[in-house]
């Protein structure tokens, strides 16, 4: 065989192996959420794509058997064109024996090269580049493959069947999307820019809704708004101007003996059209829903829509009350920079590597703007101010601070024991305390 039809075989093997190679790597890479919209869309090759990823060991036999094949007559080719030419060159200079077993590594390094470069490494870059079109292109001749080779790929697909039974693996692909799927192709596209960082961070927010207690939502019970049953139509209308809100807790005494609430809109009604308040009027009163502080805001959106409210009163294990919570709250949290005021933000980053942040601001959402890691004992606190009061072991005071994770956390305003201000600034390594 000449040196020409020698070529020109290795150059047919060449390209034998790198269709398989690209109908490996483009079945494996087709993204199951995109064949589906093809699909629905009438393009019946998607459909039989997605039915090959549903059972693909026959089709990967079928690589397997051409790849493996052409490798191997590739070898013998390319070492029967290449090894005389080589050592036959090398012979001017080196002894003949030293000539031919140069000549045979050559001819091996030659080989094998081309098939790495063209049937291998370019091949599989360019499936995964364009997996979804490559594998429609390449459904039909793999078809016809399988159907040549379909007595060998019954044998060794029985063999393979057999060596998983017997291992007791499962060879079913497994197609289910989690959250962490989900999360991840949507860090992908505000990566790649298809979504706003902000549209992307929404996501995330859906999905920690089963994490977030609704403790790091609510309303703290200091900063309640309320109303006794016995306050006269006077109190009521000065307490809304002085204290806005959607809704108002009424109480029979103290705030842990929640009767009910009021909508600021039927107050507002009834002021406009200059009728008399009557806090324990029927038609004002409305039955609160009551939750402990440790179901998580999933849960609360649960408990909204059975009993068709949007407020809900948060009491804890002693059925003492220790917020309020609305849906609009909980939206607030889903919707994060996307809806809240520039005003009442709670973490304002200063200059580089310094913020400010309010003491009630989950730590969920100090990690995310801090990129920390981890925290200590995270399951013991849901905010700044439990994060410092675990970490000093007592009520912090003014000036107080706390070293994590390359950061210093001081404490800059306290008012009645509660935290309103730290100052978290990002430590240089010269700063950074030997953690005990």
């Amino acid at each position: 065989m000449s040196l020409t039809q020698s070529l020109f075989i290795i150059a047919l093997l060449i390209g034998a192996s790198a269709f398989f190679s690209m109908a490996e790597m483009s079945l494996a890479a087709s993204r199951r959420l995109r064949l589906h919209q093809l699909a629905d869309e009438g393009d019946v090759r998607a459909a039989a794509v997605l039915r090959v990823q549903e059972q693909p060991g026959n089709y990967f036999s079928v690589v397997q058997i051409g790849q493996n094949a052409v490798a191997i007559l590739g070898g013998i080719v390319g070492e029967g064109a290449f090894s005389p030419v080589l050592s036959d060159v090398l012979g001017r200079w080196l002894p003949a024996g030293v000539a031919a077993d140069v000549g045979f590594v050559l001819s091996f390094a030659l080989v094998t090269s081309l098939f790495i470069v063209f049937s291998d490494l370019f091949p599989k870059r360019l499936a995964m580049a364009e997996p979804e079109r490559l594998a429609l292109r390449l459904h039909a001749p793999m078809r016809l493959c399988m159907s040549v080779f379909k007595p060998v790929v019954w044998l060794y697909s029985r063999f393979t069947d057999a060596m998983f039974g017997l291992l007791g693996l499962s060879s079913q692909r497994d197609d289910r999307v989690t959250p962490d799927d989900i999360l991840a192709l949507a860090e992908a596209g505000a990566q790649a820019g298809v979504l706003a960082r902000d549209e992307q961070q929404v996501i995330a927010n859906v999905f920690e809704l089963d994490t977030r207690t609704v403790s790091s939502a609510m309303t703290a019970r200091d900063r309640i708004a309320w109303f006794d049953k016995q306050d006269s139509d006077a109190i009521v209308r000065a307490r809304i101007a002085a204290e806005p809100f959607s809704t108002y807790p009424v109480c029979d005494g103290d705030i842990d003996h929640v009767i009910g609430y009021v909508d600021a809109k039927d107050l507002f009604q009834r002021v406009m059209k200059n009728q008399p308040i009557r806090l324990d009027d029927p038609a004002l009163l409305h039955k609160a829903v009551v939750v402990p502080d440790r179901l998580t805001l999933a849960e609360v959106l649960a408990q909204f829509r059975q009993a068709h409210e949007d407020f809900a009163v948060i009491v804890n294990e002693y059925s003492l009350v220790v917020g309020v919570v609305t849906l609009n709250d909980v939206m607030s949290t889903v919707m994060g920079d996307l809806v809240a005021p520039a005003d009442e933000e709670l973490i304002v980053q200063r200059e580089e590597g310094s913020w400010l942040i309010d003491g009630i601001t989950p730590m969920t959402d100090v990690q995310r703007a801090l990129g920390l890691e981890q925290l200590p004992q995270p399951e013991d606190y849901e905010t700044l101010a439990g994060f410092l009061m675990v970490m000093l072991r007592r009520v912090p005071r003014r000036t107080d601070r706390v070293q994590w994770e390359g950061y210093s956390f001081e404490v800059m305003d306290v008012d009645s024991y509660r935290i309103d201000q730290v100052m978290v600034t990002r430590l240089a390594a010269a700063d950074l305390a030997p953690r005990p």
